[in-house]
């Protein structure tokens, strides 16, 4: 089966959902303030959606891009059970992006008179949300030492014409803002909105200090990103970018941002948060507004499977016996994670959770399963489970330990971790753990032996 190849833009790739069947139009005006979102997430996983002049507003949302790995994975080149590996791939061997002089993300350039409810469909999503929010942009930051890039996805809640509350977790961007505010200075960055799956995927990627990611997006589409500089500072962000909100995130302050609908469909609390100030805005002729909704499918997706991919690396290296690993939707593609292991020793598996546990901080609950488990099932997990598990022998649990602070029903991220040996054991006799099969149902023909349409009295002669 040939594999259509990547895109390198949002055009590009809305264009073949539009060509496919895959891209939903509104009609003009539906309103910003949670009925876009409403329709977005009645079509999540469904259709992409498309949304012109959202309340009356100049300007257009899509939503829903990258919301079935499926999708992903054909707009990276790739086939969906090829995705994990691609990515792993990817990180291992990243691509220098290509530095232009312009691009179109600086078609149009806004240095004064900046308000940015007023140039951009920015949406309120969720019910309780704290206001309107830049929920999929890419918030590419820049080492004030070194240099060196960094790019996250990071909530954005527009707090005045231009000023932009955001949520700073301590990780790389907190890192580089750290340096920048101990001497003195705002770090430089750029907020991205409207770039293709590969960059998005890429922003997610869990790597080294230092690792820029648009390398790894361009490794992901096998060609190096085209980049360009912003104009009021130092940071590259893609050239064919829908919109750049360029600016600095300021030392010594915070602000109230939030609540926000978060990934595990709970909200982030309101808090004082960093402030982002803009120096200026550039984008497309007539740009497209990219907004993905808090605990959707696009969200949860996007956040899994890069995780996926450093997840197996890390198991691999201790246990090649792993085969596969999988974040599920019920576990918000963050919390609950599937291994599927080819088991060759009794206690492996149990050695094989504890080190799932280590390999990100997030997971809470992880099953291990035998060769003839499709961990991309949960109804097969959850057999496994049934069949193949005792609590008082395959059980572990690890109390008090780090987790997501995200998590409710942990304490300011503190909890507990369990992991499940749903793998057979070795000495089992040979028929007490073989599964039934009827011979040649898989490669049955259906279409070959069903008569369509067929009157069942017909056949009994009545």
């Amino acid at each position: 089966m040939s594999v259509p190849a990547p895109t390198r833009s949002l055009r590009d790739w809305l264009a073949r959902l539009g060509q496919s069947g895959r891209l939903s139009v509104t009609r003009p005006g539906i309103g910003l303030r949670h009925e876009a979102a409403a329709v977005a997430n009645r079509l999540d996983g469904r259709s992409a959606t498309l949304f012109p002049r959202p309340d009356g507003q100049d300007g257009t949302i899509v939503s829903g891009l990258v919301s079935s790995r499926a999708w992903m994975a054909e707009a990276l080149g790739t086939t969906e059970d090829r995705l994990v590996a691609h990515v792993q791939q990817a990180c291992a061997a990243p691509l220098p992006w290509r530095e232009r002089e312009t691009g179109p993300a600086q078609s149009i350039v806004h240095r004064t008179d900046i308000d940015l409810l007023r140039m951009l469909p920015v949406p309120t999503l969720n019910e309780h949300d704290g206001g309107p929010y830049i929920s999929a942009g890419l918030m590419i930051s820049r080492d004030p030492e070194t240099g060196a890039q960094n790019v996250a996805i990071l909530r954005c809640q527009i707090n005045g014409p231009d000023r932009i509350g955001v949520l700073v977790l301590p990780r790389h961007t907190d890192h580089f803002y750290r340096r920048a505010e101990a001497a003195g200075r705002g770090l430089e960055v750029a907020l991205v909105v409207g770039v293709d799956p590969a960059c998005l995927l890429a922003s997610q990627a869990i790597v080294p200090l230092g690792q820029d990611e648009l390398e790894i997006a361009g490794a992901l589409t096998g060609v190096p990103l085209d980049v360009v500089k912003c104009l009021t500072n130092d940071v590259r962000v893609p050239a064919e970018a829908e919109i750049v909100i360029e600016g600095r995130i300021l030392p010594e302050l915070r602000e109230p941002e939030g609540p926000f609908g978060e990934f595990p469909q709970y909200y982030g609390e309101r808090a004082e948060r960093h402030v982002m100030q803009v120096d200026a805005v550039t984008h497309r002729e007539r740009p497209l507004f990219h907004m993905i909704v808090g605990g959707g499918l696009e969200h949860l997706l996007l956040g899994a499977i890069p995780r996926e991919a450093t997840i197996l690396a890390t198991l691999k290296r201790s246990f090649p016996g792993v085969e596969d690993v999988h974040l599920s939707l019920g576990g918000v593609g963050r919390y609950h994670l599937y291994v599927k292991l080819r088991k060759t020793q009794e206690g492996e598996a149990k050695n094989v959770l504890l080190g799932a546990f280590a390999a990100h901080y997030d997971i809470k609950h992880v099953v291990v399963v035998d060769m003839d488990v499709d961990i991309h099932d949960p109804k097969e997990v959850e057999w496994a489970v049934a069949t193949r598990f005792q609590a008082d022998r395959d059980l572990v649990v690890v109390a008090h330990s780090q987790g997501s602070k995200l998590d409710p029903s942990a304490r300011e991220g503190v909890g507990a971790k369990m992991g499940l040996d749903a793998t057979a054991p070795l000495d089992a006799p040979p028929m007490k753990f073989t599964r039934i099969r009827v011979p040649g149902q898989a490669e049955l023909d259906l279409a070959a032996v069903v008569v369509p349409d067929a009157d069942w009295r017909a056949v009994l002669g009545g």
